[in-house]
């Protein structure tokens, strides 16, 4: 009877040590990589443009456990490439720049923020490196500032559809 409980106990032990191992390799595996600076070399991963020599919000993704970064010379390029069939699925932090942190004609590494949590306007007249670019900001009612200064439309990141990196000054397509 003795040795019986003494199993059970170490199975149990055993059991709660293996569910401990098990969330703090999923706390880990759930652990969001920092954003990468942009280096002055860099190009699009779309374009293949100098990414630092244009205006306007940069984006960037990184993926898979080796944290490959793919970097973007616009919010424009960077939905252009998560669109593509190959990329909708897969799980990719992202990136882009606070722009009520920080300069539209040279964009600051340190107002790097979370693109899913992002606000973005579309359509307005201020433009990136391949002209029209989707304005990115941290909160909405800075969105709605630019908006009304600049014209154009405000979405949450999952409003964002393809149709939208088509649209210029104010609202109209090109």
């Amino acid at each position: 009877m003795k040795t019986l409980t003494i199993v059970r106990a170490t199975l149990v032990l055993a059991f709660a040590l293996f569910l401990v191992a098990c969330s703090e390799s999923e706390e880990t595996a759930r652990a969001k990589p920092d954003p990468v600076h942009f280096e002055p070399g860099d190009e699009c991963h779309v374009c293949g443009m100098t990414i630092t020599r244009f205006p306007g919000p940069k984006g960037e993704a990184i993926a898979g456990k080796q944290e490959q970064v793919r970097k973007f010379c616009s919010t424009r390029d960077m939905f252009s490439w998560l669109f593509q069939p190959e990329n909708v699925n897969r799980d990719h932090v992202l990136y882009v720049h606070d722009m009520a942190q920080t300069d539209w004609e040279h964009p600051d590494d340190t107002a790097l923020i979370d693109a899913r949590e992002a606000v973005f306007v579309v359509g307005s007249e201020r433009t990136g490196a391949m002209g029209p670019t989707l304005a990115s900001f941290a909160d909405r009612t800075d969105a709605e500032g630019f908006a009304g200064e600049h014209g154009g439309e405000v979405l949450a990141f999952s409003e964002v559809r393809m149709e939208h990196l088509t649209m210029s000054g104010a609202g109209h397509s090109m």
